[in-house]
């Protein structure tokens, strides 16, 4: 199972992995358990463990969906371990699985342009802007965008020039028409000191330093939103394609993903499309 995993997700697991340690000795005075005593009320009480932010040494209890998360890694355990019959009963056969959902934030139109425009005085913050924005228009993941080199810029069947890559995440190909404001942003660093001589394209700094220059932008730009280079993609699957009447299988496969449910979670229909379709539907009727 190592082996599939991408060591962002396995250094989840091992963060997983410490909170059943501690609980094993904080609540049961132990080190280890045979699986076979694994039981709901050993799940119910780990979850209770994990909300307590004093029992697993962190200022701040964990919220919900984080609590979630490691139940949901020690799940996916417990599926492997009865699929190779060293269980013979799945503990979390009554227990579900409850995420909150949240509204997942994207910028509008106007938002776009106002950080598009914005004067920013530091050069990490322009070139941050700039790979953030080039990801609005290309609805690449972070992975996906750091890793982008000239072999992923192809002609293609109208001519045009087009990304061709792999999601980082799924193995998923992903093949994206390059937008205007998409290349322009490429051609502003072809001669760049990070990039020159490279196969690369983009500067791009490490995700941890993108984010924290990301909230710092919003700032300076005065943008109210807690901006994660995630917020990228949804802007592209929202305001981009989705608010601008590309229909939603088309910005499905642009975005990589292998069920049109995901894109649902993803996108949301915005007010002035609605606005726009009933404005049609007015005309026919």
């Amino acid at each position: 199972m190592v082996s599939v995993l991408k060591p962002g997700t396995l250094k989840n697991y091992f963060t997983t992995e410490r909170y059943i340690k501690r609980y094993l000795k904080y609540k049961l005075k132990t080190n280890d358990v045979f699986l076979k005593h694994l039981s709901y009320k050993f799940i119910i009480d780990f979850e209770q463990f994990l909300r307590n932010g004093k029992s697993i040494n962190r200022s701040q209890p964990l919220k919900n969906n984080g609590v979630m998360k490691h139940l949901e890694r020690l799940k996916k355990m417990m599926n492997l371990a009865l699929r190779l019959e060293w269980i013979e009963k799945d503990p979390f056969v009554r227990f579900s699985l409850k995420f909150t959902k949240h509204q997942r934030a994207f910028l509008s139109q106007s938002e776009l342009e106002v950080l598009e425009s914005g004067k920013l005085s530091k050069g990490m913050h322009q070139k941050t802007r700039d790979v953030f924005v080039f990801a609005c228009y290309t609805g690449l993941a972070y992975a996906d965008a750091k890793a982008l080199n000239k072999n992923n810029l192809q002609i293609g069947v109208d001519g045009n020039k087009w990304i061709y890559t792999r999601r980082s995440k799924t193995n998923t190909a992903v093949r994206v028409p390059l937008l205007a404001e998409a290349e322009r942003i490429l051609k502003r660093y072809k001669t760049h000191p990070k990039i020159d001589g490279t196969e690369k394209l983009l500067p791009v700094y490490s995700n941890q330093k993108t984010n924290q220059y990301l909230k710092e932008i919003a700032k300076e730009v005065k943008i109210k939103k807690q901006l994660s280079f995630h917020t990228a993609r949804h802007t592209f699957a929202t305001t981009i394609t989705l608010a601008n009447g590309v229909p939603i299988e088309t910005v499905s496969k642009l975005l990589g993903h292998t069920k049109l449910s995901t894109t649902q979670i993803y996108a949301r229909v915005i007010d002035s499309k609605i606005s726009n379709d009933i404005d049609k539907l007015r005309g026919k009727l």
